[in-house]
This record gives C-alpha cells, sequence and structure tokens, in this order.
C-alpha cells in the first residue's frame, strides 16, 4: 500500500508530492486485524494523555506553591538586611549611659521597639534560646568546658541573637555551648 504526501509551500504556490516511509508501526500485518491495532492504538494514546493530564495538574500545583512561596518569604532579603541595625541599636543602648544621655538612650530604645514591631508584624521573630543546645535554630561558635550548675550540652552564653521568618530560620543564633572535655 502506497501512502503519499501532499506538500503546498504557501506563498510559492509549488505542489509536490512525494512518497512517505512507513514505519512498522504504521503498518497492519495482513494477519492483523486492523479494528484491533487501531483500538490498541488508541488505548496508548488514552494512556498518554492521561500522564499529560496528570503532568499538567503537578505543572499548576507546583506553579501555584511557588507563587505562595513567593509572596510569602519575598521580603526575606530584606529582613536579613535588616538584622544588622537592631544588633545596632541594641548594642548602643548597651553602651548608652542612662544618667548622662537619658534622652537619647530613650530615643534608641524607642526605635529599636519599633523597628522590632515592624519586623514582628512582618513575620520576623527573635529565637528563643533555652538552657539547651538545639542545632536547628543555633550555631555552637565555641565549646568551654562544664562549668559548675550545668550539664553539658547547656548553652553558656548568646554571641549573636537569632531570627526566624516565619517558619525558616533567618539567622542561626550563635551561642557557646559547654561540652565535657
Amino acid at each position: 500500500m502506497n501512502h503519499w504526501i501532499i506538500e503546498c509551500r504557501i506563498g510559492r504556490g509549488d505542489v509536490t508530492e512525494e512518497p512517505i516511509e512507513e514505519s512498522e508501526s504504521e503498518v497492519f500485518e495482513e494477519d492483523e486485524d486492523p479494528i484491533e491495532a487501531l483500538e490498541a492504538r488508541v488505548g496508548e494514546l488514552e494512556k498518554e494523555l492521561q500522564y499529560s493530564a496528570a503532568e499538567m495538574v503537578n505543572v499548576r500545583q507546583r506553579a501555584a506553591r511557588d507563587r505562595s512561596d513567593a509572596i510569602r518569604y519575598g521580603g526575606m532579603s530584606l529582613a536579613l538586611k535588616m538584622l544588622p541595625l537592631l544588633d545596632s541599636l541594641e548594642k548602643a543602648l548597651e553602651a548608652v549611659d542612662d544618667e548622662e544621655f537619658g534622652s537619647l538612650s530613650e530615643g534608641v530604645r524607642l526605635t529599636l521597639e519599633g523597628a522590632r514591631a515592624a519586623m514582628e508584624t512582618e513575620g520576623v521573630v527573635k529565637i528563643e534560646v533555652g538552657t539547651d543546645f538545639d542545632p536547628t535554630t543555633m550555631e555552637a561558635i565555641a565549646t568551654v568546658p562544664v562549668p559548675e550548675g550545668s550539664g553539658p550540652g547547656s548553652v553558656i552564653e548568646i554571641v549573636e541573637v537569632g531570627y526566624m521568618y516565619h517558619d525558616r530560620i533567618l539567622r542561626a543564633a550563635r551561642v557557646i555551648v559547654a561540652e565535657d572535655q
């Protein structure tokens, strides 16, 4: 059985006729029922269609999740850039003598409280450091021998405060931990 393809080039008006190559999957065997072969091919195409539909659903769900994450965590970069400002204001409060610079220290304290409140409304919260070291929210930058009254793995000192952004670590708390020697 010869199949012909007619190719028409639009704009040039050329019409050419060429025989097309037949692959073995498209040619029916003489003893094979063409209806059964077509039904088998329809079954294959239906499976491919189902896989394609499932993949489209997955793509849509992934895109929706990515959009949601972009909206939720879009301010993470700005929040990370604001943390040194909070640290500087805290250090300024520690360094100022309240008796000599009362109004200045009050202004710095109010500014720090306002900045913290603004950060909290955007989802930035301070990591609460307990007595035991938690590697999921803390970074041990040094270890010291276990002092009297505390056990191994306990937090001795907080060197840098850590922050969370919604449910993600923005900056891990840096701590000094007690360790058995």
